[in-house]
């Protein structure tokens, strides 16, 4: 009888139980409301007045007509650069002494203010999603087992008196005490920083350990898993760790990565999504019979709407300044929405670059449906990314093929527009891509009339490119981008896409 396992699991479910949801609406009254309060008297809250917001009756329309939104590169043209720049009391009280650096294959490097108060904030969601767990039934031999954390490494760097580095290397290095003794793969291995040489001393250790739940990127964790089944010789993860039953995803729908993960899998697993950014710790699936995550509306987190709508957007995926954007009380179900945060990190009417779909409003239970970037559209198809998964899941099967990875550029040749779609696939790449492409393209027009309209108009043909998903893989390791928080981006501007062929033709023109 696991005592200590039934113990923490009662505490658990107990903890679920006296700690209900909160109501949303009220909840982020009293965020907005806080955030005002602590800010005003830095830089920007004297700036855009949060003093004389403060004495309005309805705060977010004041709030809202005062302060613009901001990108991140505008942000951090304005204020940001000076928090940087080790200045206090800048966009938040204080001074910033982590920093969550994070970019995408081409971009500059991003880093983003991680204060004392977003990592309370980060530590106190993870309590909400321990308490989530009740309503899994998970067995209380769960509660005894160890969980591996896989994200970036705890190395931080120390720059001009602030240390930087992902945010999940950032949060794995701030783990309280009493965790010390369930949390893989410790301190010292966490801390290496060239991931192969981090998965290779992980692997080593493996068979010592009990791993109840794994946590990670799927992408990561999945190659991470097959090197540690590789090193034992294994026939699955299962044999080398036979207590695992809960994986915790984050950043990217796992739902592409479910027939891989169950190849390398001999026994069910539970899977919990989470939402983790750089800029906070924004939802977590906190139920069993659904897949979509609930905002999490208490915490220091004060979230805004905008319709996903082509006249609402610029053409660099920011939202043009004269829209309204809505309180979580205005929202409507099964909207594409651009999320809009405020922080405790000093992040204000910030654009993360998410859209989100609300599927249940009195949970504030969301997916993510894209990247405002990732929403292709340059000639007027209006496709989103969610819509893109729905087509290559059906397309993998109907083709028996498993898409691993896939990203799609509107590029112009011989003065006409043309969508051209890679396609990573594990395993068997032989297959009809005249054929794919075609059934993409009739997939997309049943389900987007603005898509439809393009294909009569100046979108004229479609192409699918059927490549090995782990020169997916590579391309981030040549742009310097492996680790545990990258994603590939789905959805490529032409300039950078032809750096892409360019590198799948160096590629592949050997094995051809």
């Amino acid at each position: 009888m696991p005592i200590i396992g039934e113990i923490i699991k009662k505490a658990v479910e107990v903890s679920g139980k006296i700690f209900s949801h909160p109501d949303p609406v009220e909840a982020q009254e009293t965020v907005l409301k806080d955030l005002l309060k602590k800010a005003k008297g830095t830089a920007f809250g004297k700036y855009y007045q949060f003093e004389t917001i403060l004495n309005e009756e309805d705060l977010h329309q004041a709030f809202a007509a005062e302060v613009p939104y901001f990108s991140y590169d505008t942000l951090r043209e304005q204020w940001w650069q000076k928090v940087i720049d080790g200045g206090e009391d800048i966009t938040w009280p204080g001074k910033v002494s982590y920093f969550a650096v994070s970019s995408g294959t081409t971009s500059t490097k991003k880093h983003i203010p991680v204060t004392e108060d977003m990592l309370i904030s980060i530590r106190k969601a993870g309590m909400q999603q321990i308490k989530g767990i009740a309503d899994f039934d998970l067995p209380a031999e769960f509660f005894e087992k160890e969980i591996l954390m896989f994200g970036s490494s705890t190395d931080l760097k120390e720059v001009n008196g602030h240390l930087e580095g992902e945010i999940s290397g950032i949060s794995a290095s701030q783990i309280p005490f009493w965790f010390d003794g369930f949390y893989r793969p410790g301190k010292e291995i966490s801390s290496i920083n060239d991931w192969d040489e981090r998965v290779e001393a992980l692997a080593k250790e493996a068979k010592n350990w009990d791993i109840g739940g794994i946590s990670g990127i799927p992408a990561w964790i999945e190659l991470m898993m097959k090197k540690v089944i590789a090193y034992h010789n294994a026939s699955d993860i299962h044999e080398i760790w036979p207590n695992f039953q809960v994986y915790t995803s984050g950043g990217v729908a796992f739902e592409p990565y479910r027939k891989s993960f169950e190849k390398i899998t001999s026994k069910p697993i539970t899977v919990i999504d989470t939402y983790l950014s750089s800029e906070g710790y924004l939802a977590t699936q906190i139920r069993k019979d659904t897949d979509s995550m609930a905002l999490i509306t208490d915490n220091g987190v004060y979230f805004e709407f905008v319709p996903f709508l082509p006249e609402n957007m610029n053409d660099d995926g920011t939202v043009k300044p004269d829209v309204k954007s809505l309180k979580i009380g205005e929202v409507e179900v099964g909207v594409d929405y651009v999320l809009i945060i405020s922080t405790v990190s000093g992040a204000w009417r910030y654009m993360i670059g998410d859209t989100v779909a609300f599927t249940d409003k009195d949970k504030a239970e969301i997916k993510i449906t894209g990247r405002t970037k990732h929403f292709l559209n340059v000639v007027g198809s209006q496709l989103s990314v969610i819509q893109m998964n729905k087509a290559l899941e059906q397309i993998g099967e109907e083709f028996d093929c498993d898409i691993k990875e896939f990203t799609v550029s509107a590029v112009l040749e011989e003065g006409e527009y043309l969508h051209r779609w890679y396609l990573g696939l594990d395993g068997n790449i032989d297959r009809d891509e005249k054929a794919i492409a075609n059934r993409i393209d009739a997939l997309l027009q049943e389900n987007n009339k603005n898509y439809k309209v393009a294909r009569g108009k100046a979108l004229k043909s479609v192409e699918a490119k059927l490549i090995p998903v782990n020169l997916f893989q590579e391309w981030t390791e040549e742009t310097k981008q492996k680790g545990g928080q990258v994603k590939f981006p789905r959805v490529m501007k032409e300039a950078d896409f032809r750096d892409w062929e360019k590198f799948v033709l160096d590629k592949t023109k050997g094995s051809t």
